[in-house]
Order: structure tokens, then C-alpha cells, then sequence
């Protein structure tokens, strides 16, 4: 058992790149972000750590390793817009030798880099874009943390709705831990590539009238994980 912070005013930082984009591809090991290597996950995570809308939030070991890393924008059009023009030659050059091992890869890093944060569905507000936690550390309650602390700082900041997307097939145990983290399935489509998506969102209701709620507050706490 090692002692864990859950800190709600922890976000990320430079030092963090690295473990971060190492996290992500032991949380995702065969999806496209991790098939472009860490080079390419660290240009990626860098992007949110000086944009005025990025919203992030970490849960770390007491000693500072990170066991889990939110990523998001409250403005996705704007925030892809400048992370194409400050870092886009940097994803193109770190995505280059994937793309060079697997041809077919070059035209998906495009529309990568290329994209906005649209769906087809109709979501808007803020963008959740990742969020990852330590293989060594799921189950015990990091990722519903981490959802929670995330919308909680985007509704700090004036998001009133929020919206996410993943994989529909083969990942049902994600699709779940959404719907219980309360996040409501919006839509789905199928990417260009034939990747079927599902579209989750999520609202702050506290001016809505009778009733309504903007969801849990994220314990600041220190808990024990294994």
C-alpha cells in the first residue's frame, strides 16, 4: 500500500511531460496516440501547459509520481487552432517515423493534427481530451477523481457543459465508468477511418431550476492505494 494525493488544486506541470506521455501509452497501449510514441505524446501534452484555456488535473504519489493525468480546453476550437500553430511543425516531425513505418499512418496523423474538437453530434462546451491512469493503480478510484476534479475546475472557470468522446467497440468497461462518473451519452458516429465513437456530455444544472446539480465535488483527501 502506498499512500496517494488528491490534491483538487494539483494540475500539471513541465516537469510532468514526460511521465505523462509514458503513463499514456501504459494506459493506451495499442491506440493511435501511443502508436506515435512518447515524442509526439509530450508535444501533445505540453500544449496545455501554458494555453489560457487548458483545464488539467493530476493525482500523484506522495512522492510526486503521477498516477493519472486529465487533459482538456474550455474553447476546443481555439485551443487546436494555437496548438497547431505553436506546435503543429513539432507533431509533424514527431509523428514522421510512424508514419514512415506504416504509410497508411501519415493520413490519420493529419487530420490529427488538423483537428478542431468537432464531433458530429452536436456536443459543444468544454473538451475533456484524455484522460489516463496508471495500469498499476486503476480500481482504486483515480479515474472517477480525475473526471471529477476535471469538470469541477472547468465550471470554476465558466464551462457550463462539457463533452468527451472514446472508442465504442471493445470498450465497455470505459463506456461504463462515464455513465457511472455521470456523463451522459450524447451520439455516435464512425470516424474517416471506420472507427465507430461514442459522444459523452455532461452540464452544469445549478442555475437550471429545482433539483438540479453540478455533480460531486472531488475529496481533498489522502487515501490509500496499492
Amino acid at each position: 500500500m502506498s499512500e496517494t494525493t488528491l490534491d483538487p488544486s494539483d494540475t500539471l506541470e513541465p516537469a510532468d511531460i514526460r511521465a505523462a506521455a509514458a503513463l499514456h501509452t501504459r494506459a493506451f497501449p495499442h491506440f493511435f496516440l501511443s502508436s506515435l510514441g512518447e515524442r509526439f505524446l509530450r508535444e501533445f501534452y505540453s500544449g496545455f501547459l501554458s494555453d489560457p484555456d487548458a483545464v488539467t488535473a493530476v493525482t500523484r504519489t506522495a512522492n510526486g509520481r503521477i498516477l493519472g493525468v486529465a487533459v482538456g480546453t474550455l474553447t476546443p476550437d481555439r485551443f487546436f487552432r494555437r496548438l497547431l500553430r505553436t506546435r503543429g511543425l513539432r507533431f509533424a516531425l514527431a509523428g514522421l517515423p510512424a508514419a514512415l513505418r506504416r504509410p497508411r499512418t501519415a493520413l490519420r496523423l493529419l487530420r490529427a493534427i488538423a483537428y478542431r474538437g468537432t464531433v458530429p453530434v452536436g456536443a459543444e462546451g468544454a473538451l475533456l481530451s484524455s484522460i489516463c491512469v496508471d495500469p498499476t493503480a486503476q480500481h482504486a478510484g483515480h479515474g472517477r477523481w480525475l473526471i471529477e476534479a476535471w469538470w469541477l475546475r472547468a465550471r470554476e472557470r465558466g464551462a457550463r457543459s462539457a463533452y468527451l468522446i472514446t472508442d465504442r467497440v471493445d470498450n465497455e468497461a470505459v463506456n461504463n465508468f462515464y455513465r457511472r462518473a455521470g456523463w451522459t451519452p450524447r451520439g455516435s458516429y464512425t470516424t474517416p477511418e471506420g472507427r465507430p465513437m461514442n459522444c459523452y456530455v455532461v452540464a452544469d444544472h445549478t442555475a437550471g431550476g429545482p433539483g438540479a446539480t453540478s455533480g460531486p465535488r472531488p475529496p481533498a483527501c489522502r487515501p490509500e492505494s496499492s
